[in-house]
């Protein structure tokens, strides 16, 4: 009788990557363009052998500490080391030998055309960002597992790793990118990834992140097709549900910065298209009144933020220190005006501000009770030479 054995996504992304290590299988990326600027000083080898669905580097700053998720080739990281420039710094992180392989294979080249050596690479899964399995093998070349009574030596020794030496430290990071490879994960550890993402993520650090999503949930018997799984498809996340990933794990100022408009691929009535999705880390942590506030310019009549203060158009509202940095730096500035008191609250006699709810703040609370200044006489409010605003 013929066993049939159960369908392993990860062994079919292992081996459909390293095949692709070694040639161009062009039905493991969607059309991309880059900025060709940066792929002058990438040799050719990685740039054929680059499988994406978006860009994710073009919102990279010049000094960012950047982590690149399925790393593959190497092109992300070559392109990000430019970006970040000689005080900034790279890691890759993939878990396929032969891909790391190839991305090393002109670490230094690259680095010498660049003017500077800045990136690393570094093997691991993107859903355990805490366990090195470089370090991993080489516990298990001293210490290997004979059978089920040395498992749990085995398990102790992954989460000493994991402690004393993790691949990604905590709050180490400025931004996260990653092209087309959540996709490509277990969907029992699909969850994983986020909270991974927010740990190794610096207070005001963000995510940007290009995967394959599909309008409706992905059929059971495509899920179980090797091909199309490791082709990056059938393991897609619903667009509903890759946003509500990042919120639960944490993430604020979540925006989808690209969605195609088109399908890259649709089969037996579900579409699967490319988005990009930018995400913040920094909303936790204490409340304390400053007499600050913001004014919402609009369009809309009121907004909702991630910690469920309401915004209306035009109206001065109370918020908390810490909510205030938020609403006066990316992605919400451009709609906020700010409001700050004449007289500054030192930070240690901040009192306790509740975040449960969102109240107007009267203009005499950052202005003051005794606040009576006339400014009739004054030449720079006098409109009679000239425009008032």
């Amino acid at each position: 009788m013929t066993t049939v054995r159960p369908f392993d996504p990860t062994k079919a992304v292992l081996d459909r990557y390293t095949a692709g290590a070694a040639a161009r299988e062009a039905e493991l990326c969607c059309p991309v363009e880059y900025d060709p600027a940066y792929l002058d000083v990438i040799p050719e080898e990685i740039l054929e052998r680059d499988y994406g669905c978006g860009d994710p580097t073009r919102y990279i700053r010049p000094g960012d500490t950047v982590l690149d998720l399925g790393s593959g080739s190497g092109k992300h990281c070559y392109i990000a080391s430019q970006v970040v420039g000689p005080h900034g710094r790279v890691i890759g992180v993939d878990m396929n030998p032969e891909m790391l392989a190839l991305a090393r294979k002109y670490k230094h080249e690259v680095g010498a055309r660049i003017g500077w050596h800045n990136v690393v690479f570094r093997r691991g899964r993107i859903e355990d960002l805490a366990l090195d399995l470089d370090l991993l093998d080489e516990w298990l070349a001293t210490h290997p597992v004979a059978g089920a009574d040395d498992v749990p030596l085995l398990e102790a020794a992954q989460e000493r790793l994991r402690e004393e030496a993790p691949l990604i430290e905590s709050d180490s990071v400025d931004v996260v990118i990653s092209n087309c490879v959540l996709n490509l994960v277990n969907d029992s550890r699909k969850a994983d990834i986020f909270p991974g993402i927010f740990r190794v993520l610096r207070r005001g650090g963000r995510v940007v992140i290009s995967d394959i999503v599909t309008d409706e949930p992905v059929p059971e018997k495509l899920k179980r097709d090797p091909d199309l799984w490791s082709g990056c498809i059938s393991g897609a996340m619903t667009e509903t549900e890759f946003v509500q990933a990042f919120e639960q794990a944490g993430f604020y100022g979540i925006e989808i910065l690209k969605r195609g408009e088109q399908p890259w691929r649709t089969i037996e009535g579900v579409e699967f298209r490319s988005v990009t999705v930018r995400a913040f880390k920094g909303k936790e942590g204490a409340c304390y009144e400053t007499n600050k506030a913001v004014i919402y310019r609009g369009p809309f009549r009121q907004v909702v933020d991630d910690d469920g203060h309401v915004f209306r158009r035009g109206e001065r509202a109370a918020v908390c220190e810490k909510t205030f940095r938020i609403m006066i730096s990316d992605p919400y500035q451009e709609h906020f005006d700010q409001v700050l008191p004449l007289e500054p609250v030192a930070e240690e006699d901040a009192a306790p501000f509740d975040c449960s709810r969102t109240a107007p703040r009267h203009p005499r609370e950052t202005k003051g009770l005794d606040y009576d200044v006339t400014t009739d006489d004054d030449p720079r409010f006098n409109c009679a030479g000239g425009e008032c605003c």
